[in-house]
């Protein structure tokens, strides 16, 4: 399925969405965000798809924030309204695992955007940031909070309020980003990662996803129980007991995700 924004192409049990807007650095616009939300719908239940990977169209963006022209018309009911937060709400929550693949520049929108996936992977030459505080308004689609829970307080308010993007030795410098590479090594660094995960059992990946994306807002002792159930679920699954068998015998499990 491809929008008219965006590409969606499935390969090798990994769907990738690319923002099909270079002509304006793949500025995110109302448009972007409901074919973001499609794409995430028609793949979510695809037993064929493993994930999700996000990047943007060319060398120079991946996607640099929020399309300024429609921006520059919102009023304060807008912000109260459904609308980017949501949509990087429902990519948080998204039960398979999701990889942003960062080829160029992440500022404001298309940071967040990033922030909303699970891994981050940037080219050398990307720069990452959350600029809006030039525009005279604050990050708002989960910018605060996700910054915030990623690299510390501390970090996170230097850079959104000197509103300066960093470079990719940087971002991974702080734990931002997961790992940098190469513009020609981007793509294979991305692959390698897609390759350990598909290899692991498909419940158990989302399972784990789930524990550790519900526990880091919770206390420890709720946190905790949410392992157990979740162990729990997996102890009682096909794919357990494929893994273990697999083990003992020495070969490749082959998981069925159930």
């Amino acid at each position: 399925m491809d929008g008219e924004l965006i590409q969606l192409k499935i390969e090798e049990r990994w769907a990738t969405v690319t923002i099909n807007r270079p002509e304006v650095r793949n500025a995110i616009n109302t448009q972007v965000l409901e074919e973001i939300e499609y794409a995430l719908d028609e793949v979510g239940n695809r037993s064929d798809v493993n994930g999700v990977i996000f990047t943007g169209a060319g060398e120079k963006a991946f996607a640099a924030g929020a399309d300024i022209q429609q921006l520059q018309n919102k009023e304060a009911i807008d912000a109260l309204s459904p609308g980017m937060q949501s949509v990087y709400d429902k990519l948080a929550d998204f039960e398979k695992p999701t990889i942003a693949m960062i080829n160029g520049a992440a500022a404001g929108g298309g940071c967040e955007l990033a922030l909303a996936c699970d891994i981050r992977v940037a080219s050398s030459k990307a720069k990452i940031g959350l600029p809006e505080l030039n525009l005279g308004i604050i990050p708002g689609a989960g910018g605060t909070q996700r910054l915030t829970r990623l690299v510390g307080k501390g970090k996170a308010v230097e850079m959104i309020l000197r509103g300066k993007l960093i470079d990719a030795d940087e971002a991974h410098r702080i734990g931002l980003v997961n790992a940098v590479g190469s513009p020609e090594e981007l793509e294979g660094k991305v692959r390698e990662i897609t390759e350990d995960i598909s290899a692991k059992g498909p419940l158990a990946v989302r399972l784990a996803k789930m524990v550790v994306t519900r526990g880091a807002d919770s206390n420890l002792e709720t946190a905790e129980l949410l392992e157990k159930l979740a162990q729990a679920v997996a102890f009682q699954s096909g794919d357990k007991y494929e893994g273990t068998s697999a083990f003992l015998e020495k070969r490749k499990a082959n998981f069925q995700g159930k």
